[in-house]
């Protein structure tokens, strides 16, 4: 490797994973919702914040919606 290298002749690049880098966000969620994803995600050995993002994730790309009335 060179001590020094000449970057004056780059040209800059935007980061195209830059759209999927993760956003560090504050939610409120139910105590027992915890507790059922921290149950799965112990069973398949993965942290429960993952999990979650990934249920949320495939929500989102599936277009999911909620079925819900209030009666």
């Amino acid at each position: 490797m060179k001590k020094e290298y000449d970057f004056s002749k780059m040209k800059a690049k935007k980061n195209p994973y830059a759209k999927l880098l993760k956003k560090q966000i504050t939610i409120r969620l139910n105590s027992d919702t915890i507790d059922y994803f921290k149950n799965m995600a112990a069973e398949l050995g993965i942290p429960y914040q993952v999990l979650i993002d990934s249920y949320l994730t495939d929500c989102a790309n599936t277009k999911r919606k909620l079925n819900m009335s209030w009666k």
